[in-house]
C-alpha cells in the first residue's frame, strides 16, 4: 500500500525534492523601492556615490579644531570664539580657523577647517561671542566623514538578497529608487474533499469549512510566494486531474490538501503519476502529524499532497514546502534568515557597556566548528550599513556592565 510501506525520513524526502528543482532563475521585474520590501534582488547593486557626501555631525554641539580643545577640563576649560552657526541643509559659507567654533546640530555639515564636534553638554556659553569647553575632543570625534558609511563603487547587495526595511533605507540614501527583482513564485492551492464547503457557507451534518487554503495562503505569502486559491473540488478523478493540469500551466508549484492518506477515495498520488514524469517521489514521511504526505514533480514543477488536518498542513509546510519556495524565489541561501526570531549564540569579542542603560548591539551570525557565534557590527549609530550587515540584535541589560567573549547571548533576528 503506497504511503504505508515506503515511509521515508524527513531528510530523505527533502533531498528527493531538491534534487529535482530546476536551477533556472525566475523571471525578473523592475520595481520601485516602495514595492521592494521582502523582494529578492535579481542583480547586484553597487553604490553610485559616497554616503554621506559630506562630513557631518552626529551630535548637537560645536564644530571645532580638535587641537584647540586639548587639555580642557571643568577646572581649566578652553575658551573659544564663535564664528557662526551651521544651518541645516545649507553648506556653511565660513571657515573655522584656530581658536574659533561654530554651533552645529545633529546632521549638520562640518565647516571647512573643523575636524571634530564637542557635545553641547561639554560646553557653556560665556557671552554672545565666546564659549568654554570642559572636555577635549579627539580628531574625528562625533563626526561621520564623507564616504564613511558607503564609498562610491562599494558592493551593497548581491543577487538573491531579500530586501528588508533597513535595506530600502540604504538604497534611498544612495539615491537608488528602482531595483530589479525576481517575480514571486505562484503557488496554487487546491482543496479537495466531498465534506468541504466554503468558509462563508452554513455547514450541514458531516460537512466542514475549508480552513487549510487560508492557512496555506498566509504561509505561502510569508515564505515569499504568491498564493493562488483554486477552490474546493470533489473527490473525483477527472475534476482533480483537470485542476492540477490547469494550475501547472501558470504556477511554479501546486499544493493539494486532502486526499493523501490511503483510502478508496484518496487518488492524489495516482493523479500525479498519471499527469507527468517523474511523478510521486515519496508517499509517506516519518513525521507526526503529516505522515501520509506526498511529494513529487510533474514536468519540472513540484507538487505536494498534504493531509487534511490543519496541524499537519502547517508542520509539513514548514519542513518541506517553505524551503522549496525559498529556492524558487531565487533567494540566496542564508541559513539564519527567517525561521526562529530569537537564537542563542556565543559572542566573538568583549563588549563593554555602561550601567543604567540598555545597549543594543548589532551582530552578524556565523558558524564556527558547529557552534553559532554572534560577531558585533560596530560603528556609529548614524551608519545604516551597520544594520544592513547585521542579522540581528543583542541586548545588554540595564545593570550589566558588558559581555565577555564566548558568553552565550540571545540574538533577536531581524
Amino acid at each position: 500500500m503506497l504511503g504505508r510501506e515506503e515511509v521515508v525520513t524527513i531528510k530523505e524526502a527533502v533531498e528527493r525534492m531538491f534534487k529535482n528543482v530546476s536551477p533556472a532563475c525566475p523571471p525578473e521585474i523592475n520595481l520601485t523601492i516602495e514595492e521592494a520590501y521582502n523582494r529578492i534582488l535579481s542583480r547586484d547593486i553597487s553604490s553610485p556615490e559616497d554616503l554621506p557626501q559630506f562630513a557631518r555631525s552626529t551630535v548637537d554641539g560645536f564644530a571645532v579644531i580638535s587641537s584647540d580643545t586639548f587639555g580642557a577640563t571643568e577646572g581649566l576649560p578652553s575658551y573659544i570664539g564663535l564664528a557662526g552657526e551651521v544651518l541645516m541643509g545649507i553648506m556653511p559659507s565660513f571657515e573655522i580657523k584656530k581658536g574659533a567654533a561654530a554651533k552645529i546640530a545633529t546632521g549638520g555639515m562640518l565647516p571647512e577647517g573643523a575636524d571634530a564636534v564637542v557635545m553641547i553638554e561639554h560646553t557653556q556659553r560665556i557671552d554672545e561671542t565666546t564659549i568654554e569647553i570642559t572636555k577635549p575632543a579627539a580628531p574625528g570625534e562625533n563626526v561621520i566623514q564623507a564616504g564613511e558609511d558607503v564609498k562610491k563603487g562599494d558592493f551593497i547587495f548581491g543577487k538573491g538578497h531579500r530586501i528588508r526595511p533597513q535595506d530600502a533605507g540604504a538604497l534611498a540614501g544612495l539615491g537608488i529608487t528602482e531595483i530589479f527583482a525576481y517575480q514571486k513564485p505562484r503557488v496554487s492551492i487546491i482543496s479537495t474533499g466531498d465534506e468541504l464547503v466554503p468558509a462563508d457557507r452554513q455547514v450541514k451534518q458531516g460537512q466542514i469549512r475549508d480552513i487549510n487554503s487560508f492557512n496555506l495562503a498566509g504561509l505561502i505569502t510569508e515564505a515569499g510566494g504568491e498564493p493562488v486559491k483554486r477552490g474546493i473540488f470533489k473527490d473525483e478523478y477527472n475534476a482533480i486531474k483537470n485542476i492540477i493540469k490547469e494550475s501547472l500551466a501558470d504556477s511554479s508549484m501546486v499544493i493539494i490538501t486532502g486526499g493523501s492518506s490511503v483510502g478508496t477515495k484518496d487518488m492524489t498520488a495516482k493523479i500525479i503519476n498519471d499527469i507527468g514524469k517523474p511523478g510521486v517521489l515519496f508517499h509517506g514521511v516519518s513525521i507526526k502529524p503529516g505522515k501520509p504526505m506526498i511529494g513529487g514533480f510533474i514536468n519540472n514543477k513540484p507538487v505536494f499532497g498534504l493531509p487534511g488536518h490543519p496541524a499537519a498542513v502547517t508542520v509539513c509546510f514548514e519542513q518541506f514546502i517553505e524551503p522549496l519556495i525559498a529556492r524558487l524565489t531565487g533567494a540566496a541561501d542564508r541559513r539564519f534568515a527567517g525561521g526562529k526570531r530569537v537564537i542563542s549564540a556565543k559572542i566573538t569579542k568583549n563588549i563593554a557597556s555602561s550601567a543604567g542603560r540598555e545597549d543594543y548591539i548589532r551582530v552578524a551570525i556565523e558558524e564556527r566548528d558547529n557552534e553559532i557565534w554572534a560577531s558585533p557590527i560596530l560603528g556609529k549609530s548614524g551608519l545604516i550599513t551597520t544594520l544592513v550587515k547585521a542579522d540581528g540584535i543583542v541586548v545588554i541589560p540595564l545593570r550589566k556592565l558588558g559581555i565577555e567573549k564566548g558568553e552565550v547571548v540571545e540574538v533577536r533576528l531581524f
